[in-house]
């Protein structure tokens, strides 16, 4: 999370003291946000826990995907996977036939 009296800083502050801002980043794990003319402009943050917020991101979007399958099943908007693979066939097959079809025009 981030501290608001310690990790915003001006662009102008950052830029003459960057190697203390990426100190400060390493020892804290958390992001800085930088200003210029006083309104967020941007947020940097140190690679180890840039990498960990983005493992975070992808656990929480599978397990999105795992809730939304579950709750599908639990509506039954699932069919069997033989029937599932026929209609993806079938669909595959009509769109070549059309491209087929387009090219010879």
């Amino acid at each position: 999370m981030i501290r608001l009296t310690e990790d915003i800083r001006s662009l102008s502050d950052f830029k003459r003291d960057t190697t203390g801002a990426l100190e400060h980043m390493r020892a804290s794990h958390r992001p800085m946000v930088l200003t210029v003319n006083g309104r967020a402009e941007m947020v940097v943050q140190d690679a180890a826990s840039y990498q960990q917020t983005l493992d975070a991101l992808e656990r929480a979007e599978a397990n999105a995907g795992i809730r939304r399958g579950l709750e599908d099943m639990a509506k039954g908007r699932v069919k069997p996977l033989r029937e599932a693979i026929d209609s993806i066939k079938a669909e595959r097959r009509r769109v070549m036939k059309e491209k087929r079809g387009a090219i010879s025009r």
